[in-house]
């Protein structure tokens, strides 16, 4: 019955992470993860797809095996959240849209930071 509801649900949420990409401050690792749990609901196939995805997969399966984040995703997380921080001063946004993300970034990159790094990457030949 639901689906259908967690198949559309994975696959704007993939549309999001394969934007995330590209574009520097929309984040691609949650995005992924909650694709991976919505395929892992509705779709076979599609979950199959993206945990032997070359990029996608080795960021799920640390995920889900060691609820790791790897170093440069950490890096990349909170420089994300810096300069989204600090474009709502130079785009003049609201004060209450700055109280809250001056109390919820600090917090989001205090988990993020505080993830294990998981295994190390395999050598490359």
């Amino acid at each position: 019955m639901f689906r259908p509801v967690w198949l559309v649900i994975g696959l704007i949420s993939l549309g999001l992470g394969i934007a995330g990409v590209v574009l520097p401050l929309l984040p691609t690792t949650p995005f992924v993860l909650l694709s991976a749990f919505c395929f892992a609901r509705s779709s076979p196939r599609w979950h199959a797809w993206l945990m032997n995805h070359a990029s996608f997969g080795p960021l799920i399966r640390n995920w889900q095996q060691h609820r790791a984040i790897a170093p440069r995703a950490k890096l990349v997380s909170v420089l994300s959240m810096a300069a989204v921080f600090a474009m709502s001063f130079v785009v003049g946004a609201p004060v209450s849209v700055i109280i809250a993300q001056a109390v919820i970034l600090p917090i989001t990159a205090l988990v993020i930071l505080t993830r294990p790094n998981g295994p190390p990457p395999p050598p490359t030949s």
